[in-house]
């Protein structure tokens, strides 16, 4: 999944009929304040994360002078990991109430949701917690859709009437139409402001999108930040490869996070055994240099690939692989793919540790492509846990102190 920087999105959200504030995009003050000489501004840290008003990212100068000092102040700033390299600088709305809409997707009834409330703003986690009534939800059909009519008599459980209703409805369908357009997770409003003469209007928007489909949306390219809902920090441009290698081919998941330090590649099966294998490794003293999971049947390509990029970062000085039984992952396929990148990276197995333990489908085949390469096997006989500390152990002989 993938956010859309707030420029973009609300770019979107305007041709598609939704109001939004003019706003431009600045990299320096001076061009802020040229902006400001002009109209009253307010201004943002374009960064892909959400509670930037708590963060202190979020600037309402009086004057453009003030306009200029503040964007520098955002432009020197680091926001929840993200270093601010660009602000957002947009036309100051007159607002005389701060509503909320959000449009995601329920896991578990596998069906869109809407949520709306009339009482929007920076703690509306508090009022969705304390005050439900002030919020309200409906979920709609993934093949009819949402009727303007269940619209209506959503905002009006929250008493919206008149023109304002009117307007929310409009608003509301469109939102809508632009979280299916756009193969959305996540079309977050926030706040979605009623100005003074009753229009309503996108102050700040969140919009994620399934960046498996955007091979059917040419038009989001360059928009998308691929992989930043999985993300603290801006990605690193290891992982942007690995996202790569990852979306070359549909079969499978291969996905990459580098960790601070570390010594040792991990990957292992995803789910529950990643986690069980990397706590096992931490817990004996090792420190991976990242954290990667796969399964789902991946290609040899897709194996080669991944393990060509945890071999590449620098420090790695050993490489431990990991499946439980219950993964459907091909072992000889993951031996394959393991094996190809050992060998074109040209790896001395004697001075460069290398561990894997995997069980389930055809891993007696793997077993012998790995041991033919003479990498250290184990099957089912040991469990993840005991693979693990082998790893370690492993690292402390070649390397003579604990990794």
């Amino acid at each position: 999944m993938g956010k859309i920087l707030e420029h973009f999105g609300k770019s979107l959200l305007r041709e598609n009929g939704v109001k939004t504030p003019d706003n431009w995009v600045v990299d320096t003050g001076i061009k802020s304040r040229k902006i400001a000489d002009r109209q009253r501004v307010v201004l943002k840290a374009l960064i892909p994360a959400g509670k930037r008003g708590k963060a202190g990212a979020v600037k309402f100068p009086g004057t453009a002078a003030e306009a200029h000092r503040k964007t520098e102040e955002l432009l020197g700033m680091t926001v929840y990991n993200f270093p601010v390299k660009q602000v957002l600088v947009e036309e100051k709305l007159e607002i005389k109430e701060e509503w909320y809409v959000s449009i995601s997707i329920d896991n578990q009834k596998q069906k869109p949701v809407i949520m709306v409330s009339t009482h929007g703003g920076v703690d509306i986690e508090h009022s969705a917690k304390n005050d439900p009534e002030k919020m309200a939800i409906i979920h709609a059909d993934p093949f009819e859709g949402v009727q303007p009519f269940q619209i209506k008599e959503l905002w009006s459980s929250l008493g919206v009437t008149g023109k304002a209703l009117v307007r929310a409805t409009q608003t509301l369908s469109k939102l809508y139409g632009v979280f299916l357009k756009y193969d959305c997770y996540l079309l977050e409003i926030n706040p979605l402001a009623l100005t003074k003469d009753e229009d309503l209007v996108v102050a700040d928007s969140v919009m994620g999108v399934d960046d498996t489909a955007l091979r059917r949306q040419q038009e989001l390219a360059g928009m998308v930040e691929v992989g930043s809902e999985r993300s603290w920090r801006p990605l690193t441009e290891l992982e942007k490869q690995m996202i790569e290698v990852n979306d070359a081919d549909y079969r499978g998941t291969a996905r990459y996070t580098e960790m601070e330090g570390g010594e040792i590649g991990f990957m292992c099966g995803g789910g529950g055994g990643s986690l069980l294998s990397f706590d096992a490794l931490t817990r004996h003293g090792g420190r991976p240099a990242n954290y990667t999971e796969t399964g789902g049947n991946p290609p040899v390509e897709k194996v080669y690939g991944l393990t060509k990029g945890i071999l590449s970062k620098e420090g790695v000085k050993g490489l431990y692989v990991a499946h439980n039984i219950s993964n459907n992952t091909q072992i000889d396929v993951m031996a394959t793919g393991v094996v190809k990148a050992l060998k074109e990276l040209k790896i001395d197995l004697d001075t460069f540790p290398v561990i894997v333990r995997e069980a389930g489908v055809n891993d007696e085949e793997g077993r012998k492509i790995f041991e033919d390469a003479n990498v250290t096997y184990y099957g089912e006989e040991i469990t993840i846990e005991q693979a693990a500390l082998k790893m370690v152990k492993r690292m402390e002989e070649v390397y003579g102190w604990r990794s």
